[in-house]
């Protein structure tokens, strides 16, 4: 595993440490929820994030009960860059709803790599919108994601996406998703798609194992297909 002690701890305690305390006394208004994974490899848009390496991930979640929410995530990262990022905080904030099946929710999410030289522009925000509607039988969510200044300094991108999920039995479930990402600099309009199936065990953790490919040729081996599996735990 090329993730540093020091990525792995750190990303453990933000994930770990303010979940038990908020789920445990929520000082405040709305509900506190929380989660950690341990995932063979983080694929973002079809690309892995950590040079085919496993890591651990964790987030934060704040609703308001008020159509408001909040929220941080943070992964173990490794870009083979001589070490200018090791770990991604995303930091994002929203407001959605539903009404009877239908589902919508629109907001902004800044994408942070503590640590990387400024000239490698990695930090970017991105604005988004997505609407859902559960079938019954199946729950269907598209969404488009914009961003003026994308990572690496690649221009604009819009990156559109949709993801069915599918009920198999209570604890069973199979989703797919695509996502078509437009880029105007540096590299050709890409796409990628996974298709998995997600297992609750018990109350204690899921279980998702899934297959990820894309078309995308320019990040060499760290864009072929794979099959990847994350071990969950919500708070």
């Amino acid at each position: 595993m090329n993730i540093t002690t020091k990525t792995v701890v750190f990303a453990a305690v933000l994930s770990v440490a303010p979940m038990a305390a908020f789920a445990q006394d929520n000082p405040l208004p709305g509900s506190v929820t929380g989660n950690v994974a341990l995932v063979s490899d983080y694929m973002f848009r079809g690309v892995s994030q950590t040079s085919n390496e496993a890591t651990v991930q964790g987030g934060l979640d704040w609703d308001t009960g008020m159509g408001f929410h909040f929220g941080t995530w943070a992964s173990g990262l490794n870009f083979a860059d001589g070490n200018q990022a090791t770990t991604e905080f995303d930091l994002y904030g929203g407001y959605g709803g539903k009404i009877d099946n239908f589902s919508y929710d629109v907001g902004a999410t800044y994408y942070w790599y503590p640590g990387a030289a400024k000239a490698l522009n990695y930090d970017l925000w991105e604005v988004y919108g997505k609407v859902g509607y559960d079938f019954g039988i199946a729950a269907l969510t598209t969404g488009v994601a914009y961003t003026p200044d994308n990572f690496g300094s690649t221009g604009d991108a819009t990156y559109f996406s949709a993801v069915v999920n599918v009920p198999i039995v209570e604890m069973l479930s199979v989703s797919g998703g695509a996502g078509y990402n437009m880029l105007t600099q540096g590299h050709k309009d890409q796409t990628d798609w996974n298709i998995g199936a997600t297992l609750k065990v018990s109350n204690w953790f899921d279980v998702d194992v899934r297959y990820y490919d894309s078309d995308i040729r320019y990040a060499g081996n760290l864009a072929d297909d794979k099959v990847v599996v994350k071990i969950s735990r919500a708070f």
